[in-house]
Formats: C-alpha cells, structure tokens, sequence
C-alpha cells in the first residue's frame, strides 16, 4: 500500500493551483521536492479533476493509525462522481445494526 502523511501531502502541494488533475498534482509535488513516498501516493488517486486540496486529501492514502470511524469517513466522502448510491461503499448506520441485533 502506497501511503504518506498528512502534513508531507500539503507541503508537497502548496503552491498547486486548484483544479488540478492527477498529473498536474504530480507534477507540483515533484518540483516541490516531495519524497518518493508522497508522489507515488498521489499518482495512486483517481485520475479525476481535484477542486482543492481537501477533495486530494480525501483520495490519498495515509499511514500511521485511523480509528474505523476516521476510515469510513474518508471512504464515505471519496466517491468519484457519476457512482450510483448502490455502488458506494458506505458501512451500514450504526443504530440500524444495533436493532438488527
């Protein structure tokens, strides 16, 4: 798994001007000098167009610990557009599966 941290993601993507597709992110955080690591995590995101720095935050991998809920978070606001509501990945509401137990 390709993955960075936070913080190296927005320093790799200062100056970016937003939009900006995949590539284009690349490009900016090579000339800012980013680690190999931060790169490959950002040309592992869908090739779609970025509208700020949040909706690339939200594609790219991080490592280090995220509770489940930080994860399912991340997975709930990633939906490329144009998914159907069936086709998303959404965990089941929590009280709903408290009932069904």
């Amino acid at each position: 798994m390709v993955a960075t941290r936070p913080e190296l993601l927005r320093e790799a993507l200062s100056s970016a001007d937003f939009p900006a597709d995949k590539d284009t992110l690349v490009r900016y955080a090579e000339q800012a000098g980013a680690d190999e690591d931060t790169i490959r995590a950002i040309r592992a995101i869908p090739p779609v167009s970025y509208a700020n720095l949040a909706e690339v935050t939200q594609s790219v991998t991080f490592e280090g610990d995220q509770s489940p809920a930080e994860r399912a978070a991340r997975q709930r606001a990633n939906v490329p557009p144009g998914l159907a509501e069936a086709e998303r990945d959404v965990p089941p509401h929590p009280i709903a599966e408290e009932k069904r137990r």
